[in-house]
């Protein structure tokens, strides 16, 4: 099985690829967060050999090629019945497994990607790599590490200035309550988890990541909502507000 450097590398050496072939690839997922967090290993633990991508919707076609060439053999089944949103491709040697969404993140939640691919050269922009995160209803422990991981080492504000953008949070879930609520939710599974444990966290890193994720609720809590929002929120969680994922067998 790959190293953490040898699946670092790769989803370098992929998107470099893809660079020269005109093709728009991005990183998502841990090994995104990885990338934005320092080189500090503390809270990654991946038990997997995946890479994480997503490229924009006219790009689909594109993709076979690309991957075959670069010795990846295609999930036939999978691809032809989901290659307009989703594509598998296998590495047979190393058992490396490549997870494409085509076109926005859509998950537990939907995020709008088609023209957010070009901030960052390497990943999907920070607030939405938060936010692919924080929309997880299912959260799990690896995925609170990769929230905490985030936060430590990412400052908020404009994104811009290369920080998690609090504006595009805050427009996402004022768009839509079911994001809004799983995003509340989970972060304040992090902040028990922050409080409840010794994470190997010094009291400065932990107060910092603390700071951040009240921040992020408190801009979420006085944002601007729509009507829409507010009828949505009285029906609270009565009616289920999130999609189902489904899960590939490896």
């Amino acid at each position: 099985m790959d190293t953490l450097s040898d699946l670092v590398s790769e989803m370098y050496r992929l998107i470099d690829a893809a660079r020269e072939q005109q093709i728009l690839l991005r990183a998502f997922g841990g090994l995104a967060i990885y990338a934005h967090s320092q080189s500090d290993s503390r809270f990654f633990h991946r038990d997997s050999p995946d890479v994480d991508l997503i490229v924009p919707r006219r790009e689909w076609k594109k993709l076979e090629e690309f991957f075959q060439h670069r010795g990846y053999t295609p999930n036939k089944q999978f691809n032809l019945l989901n290659g307009l949103h989703r594509q598998i491709y296998y590495e047979e040697l190393t058992g490396r497994r490549i997870d494409i969404l085509v076109g926005d993140f859509e998950m537990c939640h939907k995020l709008p990607m088609e023209d957010r691919l070009y901030i960052d050269p390497v990943t999907i922009p920070l607030a939405e790599l938060l936010l692919s995160k924080a929309q997880i209803v299912q959260l799990n422990r690896k995925d609170a590490f990769d929230i905490i991981s985030l936060l430590l080492n990412n400052d908020l504000g404009n994104e811009q200035e290369g920080k998690i953008g609090l504006d595009r949070i805050a427009h996402l879930c004022a768009h839509n309550w079911g994001l809004y609520k799983t995003t509340s939710i989970n972060l304040k599974r992090v902040e028990d988890l922050l409080l409840a444990e010794d994470l190997k966290l010094s009291h400065k890193e932990r107060e910092l990541v603390l700071r951040r994720i009240r921040k992020i609720m408190s801009v979420l809590g006085s944002m601007p909502k729509s009507v829409t929002w507010k009828m949505r929120n009285l029906l609270g969680t009565r009616v289920r507000w999130y999609a189902e994922v489904e899960e590939v067998d490896q």
